[in-house]
């Protein structure tokens, strides 16, 4: 099955909200990056907030980037979504391990520990709108909730989760972003809230086989909920040997002549998906021309 994002309303109109599997694109980047199971389950969860997120966008140019800098083994994280609910990520340290947490599951918050999450919205003005927050617990779906509430200021409910297989392939993946609208009565709050109190995890609905859909279904099976999308999520690299050379122009004659007096070939390798790419003498030199 290939992964996609519902997002629809509940209650009225009174709630909106995002559901994801991420399964395949959380997958992709383990492959790509070689990761530990910790640093899968962290920037698989960033990755599945920020494909729902990036489907938040109005219009198709947009750009988001999650970036966490924070003080933890992992030393950092960094993820861009687009409109299309395409995304890419890394992690600083893609090979930190660590023993579980007292709860005997993987250790995000221990990996994370004290930091900064921001939100970088380029949405076409001059300057892109950058909101920021402290890491509340380095688990990321509660940090992503303490910064819709302080940064944004919309009450939301954000759960994101990673299951490893014993292989340490990933078994499932996904998330849910919920928020009330402005005008959400007390009663809908309180009902919303006693539903999510009694829900379990978004893996272990996966791992039953349930499907985002389903998951909606059974926080809001005591209201009204209408699904209005369904798009697709993947995981996507636009970079190319020709964006690279660009790059590469971009340091400037002086850096490019440095690189042709080594008399050495380059090799650029790409933070998102970790493909190589080679540049010849004879090409650096094009790039003088």
């Amino acid at each position: 099955m290939s992964d996609y994002i519902i997002s629809g309303t509940a209650c009225n109109s009174q709630i909106r909200f995002f559901a994801a599997t991420t399964k395949n694109l959380t997958e992709t980047a383990r492959q790509n990056h070689n990761l530990s199971p910790v640093a899968c389950a962290a920037l698989g969860r960033l990755l599945t907030a920020g494909a729902m997120m990036g489907h938040m966008c109005k219009n198709d140019d947009d750009v988001l980037t999650l970036q966490i800098q924070c003080n933890g083994p992992i030393k950092g994280l960094t993820v861009t979504a687009d409109s299309k609910s395409r995304v890419k990520g890394y992690v600083i340290n893609p090979s930190v391990m660590l023993p579980p947490n007292k709860l005997g599951k993987l250790d995000v918050g221990g990996a994370l520990d004290l930091g900064v999450l921001s939100v970088i919205k380029d949405i076409g003005l001059k300057e892109p709108y950058v909101g920021q927050c402290q890491l509340v617990s380095g688990e990321i779906a509660e940090d992503l909730t303490y910064y819709f509430a302080t940064s944004e200021q919309i009450p939301t409910s954000v759960a994101l989760g990673v299951l490893m297989e014993k292989n340490n392939t990933v078994k499932q993946a996904g998330g849910f972003i919920i928020q009330l609208m402005p005008y959400a009565e007390e009663s809908t709050i309180t009902s919303l809230e006693e539903s999510l109190k009694n829900f379990s995890s978004v893996t272990s609905c996966l791992d039953k086989g349930m499907l985002p859909e389903d998951i909606m279904a059974q926080i809001f099976k005591d209201t009204d909920f209408q699904i209005n999308d369904k798009v697709e999520a993947s995981y996507y690299c636009n970079c190319s040997k020709e964006h690279v050379k660009k790059a590469i122009i971009s340091l400037g004659r002086k850096e490019i002549q440095s690189m042709i007096d080594d008399n050495e070939p380059i090799e650029v390798n790409c933070h998102f998906c970790n493909s190589h790419y080679k540049y010849s003498i004879d090409e650096l030199k094009q790039m003088l021309v």
